[in-house]
Formats: structure tokens, C-alpha cells, sequence
């Protein structure tokens, strides 16, 4: 029972500082997005803004739930639900520190790609459960630029690993004490940039969501 409750503890430890992680990055995004298009951004909430990402998840926690009225309900809240859950897993392997995981997998490159790669559906699902031709389309279209940039990333990633000749992070990282790996393959860095970029749908790759345009 105590392991059971040191385990509980330990994954929330984990995921609550991931979480905050994002919400601030969100925030910084959000004004550096402000400063190119000349907009002040997020400013009025706390010290410059920074408890603006408690104040988006509290308008998130009350917010109304609204489901089409032909969804499939069930399985419409399961979609983000589904893409939460196994972008959250994704972090139960990261090492932290030297020798410091949660789960310490031996083959934790292959472990990351599959649960990268699952995430996928969640959207997909979304938009089959809304019953609606538009919606199913436009799942599709983020589904196909998602497993199109995976396609980059899983390159690179296999790329360093034959480099390396290990397949656990810990040994790459152990392998770059001498010089790490982004100066000799930097034109494969700058690859992956782009592709995490474009993977996680930040401009100027958010086009998956094909805004009308008002006359």
C-alpha cells in the first residue's frame, strides 16, 4: 500500500511540474507572438502577466461543456483526453538528471517514438466522434501533418542512434561528454528543429486548422 501511494506521489511530482512547465512556455509564447504583431499580449493578470496561465485554466475548469448534438459523447471527450494521457506517458521515461527517471527503460528512443506516434489518434478520434463530415476532415489534415513530420523526427532520431550505437538515452548522453552531438550533425539539428516546430503546430506551421477568411 505505501508503494502503491510513493508511486501515486512520485507521478504527480512529475506530471504538476510538466504542466506549469507548459502553461508558462504557452505565456511566453503568447507575448513574444504580442511583440512581433505589435499587441501588448498578456499583461493584466499578476506581475506582467504571469498568472495569466492559472487564469486560463480556471476559465478552462468552468467552462461550459458543449457536445454536437449527433457526437458519439463518450468517445468525442475521450479524443483529448487520449492525447493528454500519452503526451504525459512520454515523460515517465525522460531522464532528468544523471541516472534520475521515473522508469529507467533500456530501450527508452523506441519507447519515446511509440508513444510520440500515439498521440496521433486522440485527434483523429475527436474528429470522428463529432459526427461531422468538416470536423472528420479537418482531423485528418492535422493526422497527416503530424505523421508526416514524425516521419522527420523518427529519421534524425534512428540517425543519431546509428551514430552513437546506443539506444538508450542515458548512453547517448554519457556518449557527448567529449563534444555533443548538435555541432558535428548541426545540419541535422536544425532539421529537427524545424520539425518539433512544425510537430507541435506553432507558426509558422499552424495552418492544420484552416481559418475562414472574413471578406
Amino acid at each position: 500500500m505505501n508503494v502503491n501511494i510513493i508511486s501515486i506521489l512520485e507521478v504527480i511530482g512529475l506530471c504538476m511540474p510538466v504542466l506549469l512547465i507548459v502553461a508558462f512556455v504557452t505565456i511566453a509564447e503568447r507575448k513574444t507572438m504580442a511583440s512581433m504583431q505589435r499587441r501588448l499580449g498578456p499583461n493584466l493578470v499578476g506581475y506582467y502577466g504571469l498568472l495569466q496561465a492559472f487564469a486560463d485554466a480556471l476559465k478552462l475548469i468552468i467552462k461550459e461543456c458543449i457536445f454536437p448534438s449527433l457526437s458519439n459523447s463518450s468517445v468525442f471527450f475521450l479524443g483529448p483526453v487520449l492525447t493528454l494521457y500519452f503526451s504525459l506517458c512520454m515523460y515517465g521515461a525522460l531522464i532528468f538528471g544523471s541516472f534520475e527517471v521515473l522508469v529507467d527503460l533500456k530501450l527508452n528512443i523506441l519507447y519515446f517514438l511509440a508513444i510520440s506516434s500515439l498521440g496521433t489518434y486522440g485527434i483523429l478520434i475527436a474528429g470522428w466522434a463529432a459526427n461531422s463530415k468538416f470536423s472528420f476532415l479537418g482531423s485528418i489534415r492535422s493526422t497527416a501533418q503530424l505523421i508526416s513530420y514524425e516521419l522527420v523526427i523518427s529519421t534524425i532520431v534512428l540517425l543519431v542512434v546509428i551514430s552513437t550505437g546506443n539506444i538508450n538515452v542515458n548512453d547517448i548522453i554519457q556518449y557527448q561528454k567529449p563534444i555533443w552531438l548538435i555541432f558535428p550533425l548541426f545540419p541535422l539539428a536544425l532539421m529537427f528543429f524545424i520539425a518539433i516546430v512544425a510537430e507541435t503546430n506553432r507558426a509558422p506551421f499552424d495552418l492544420a486548422e484552416a481559418k475562414t477568411l472574413s471578406n
